[in-house]
């Protein structure tokens, strides 16, 4: 059986604002375990990213639940938080704004294992350094080296560094790919590929990219408008996707075959304001296979399958 490592439950962030509250992430559920991928897609500005510092309590929660390891750290004090760091890290989209410009790549990735009090001297401290870049293939030479003299590839692999400097067994990968060239982002993917199987990590994948999601995740959940309206094994998701909003982002995917055709889906309308959102179905302006009862009434995320849950009134068990 596998075994839980993260389980989300009923989680939801709002902001105050002078027009009312923002849902940002608004009541969503979701599991990972130890060793898989959760790919998390959707559109800018669904709640993927607000999701993914909410589970790391960089940003605090309106209400849920995250339990890790069987704990819910949404009730941990400041000593439990700061043991949970050091088993949870997170990757950022840009590689250049996370680092620090006035350290150099040896400082950076030092800088973990210094405030934890993991290195018992400096020259401990050096060899774990120059271990950290050979793990994520950054030479030893540019130890000295600072942030905006290296290429966003080399950028990210330091931010990869640091996030493995106290040994983790949980990271979530922001976009960790988003802000690179295609050629850097097959390099990176495949490092933070090698590096899970060597290490066991877990992780939560977070991107807009559903090409990039299908090459990482063991299981992809599918955010709109801060609900989750798909979850499925990989495999399904992409061979039959069951939500309205799956099916248009999977025919936005360019097909590398000039000789197999997909029916483009257009999405008409706007995306509606997160601020007071609709009563019923978030994409029912913009569903191409709506009907009445979508307009008033709000789809739970339904079990369809073993593997399979969608928020939809079309789709039957």
């Amino acid at each position: 059986m596998p075994e839980k490592l993260l389980e989300v439950k009923n989680l939801k962030k709002y902001y105050k604002t002078k027009r009312g509250p923002l849902h940002a992430v608004d009541d969503i559920d979701f599991t990972i375990n130890r060793g898989e991928t959760l790919g998390l897609v959707g559109e800018s500005g669904c709640g993927k990213s607000t999701t993914g510092r909410v589970v790391l309590r960089l940003v605090d929660a309106t209400a849920g639940e995250v339990i890790f390891s069987g704990e819910n750290i949404l009730n941990y004090d400041k000593n439990k938080m700061r043991n949970f760091r050091e088993h949870a890290q997170i990757v950022f989209q840009d590689p250049f704004a996370s680092l620090n410009p006035r350290m150099s790549v040896s400082e950076i990735i030092a800088e973990p294992l210094i405030i934890n009090k993991k290195a018992s001297s400096k020259q401990d401290l050096h060899k774990q350094v120059l271990q950290l870049m050979d793990t994520v293939g950054l030479a030893a030479r540019l130890e000295n080296v600072y942030p905006h003299e290296l290429d966003g590839g080399r950028r990210q692999r330091i931010g990869i560094a640091r996030s493995l400097a106290l040994k983790p067994s949980f990271i979530v990968q922001d976009e960790p790919v988003s802000a690179l060239d295609v050629s850097i982002q097959a390099q990176i993917l495949n490092l933070m590929d090698e590096l899970q199987k060597e290490m066991k990590l877990t992780y939560l994948f977070i991107s807009h990219d559903l090409g990039v999601i299908k090459h990482v995740s063991t299981n992809i959940a599918v955010m709109y408008l801060g609900k989750i309206v798909e979850m499925s094994d990989y495999a399904s998701i992409f061979k039959d996707p069951l939500h309205p909003y799956t099916k248009a982002l999977l025919s936005a995917i360019p097909v590398p075959n000039v000789d197999v055709h997909r029916e483009r889906i257009i999405l008409e309308g706007d995306v509606p304001s997160p601020i007071s959102p609709p009563p019923g179905c978030r994409f029912y302006g913009r569903c191409f296979m709506r009907q009445d009862v979508c307009k008033d009434q709000d789809p739970v995320l339904n079990q369809i399958s073993e593997t399979r849950k969608v928020a939809c009134h079309l789709v039957k068990k």
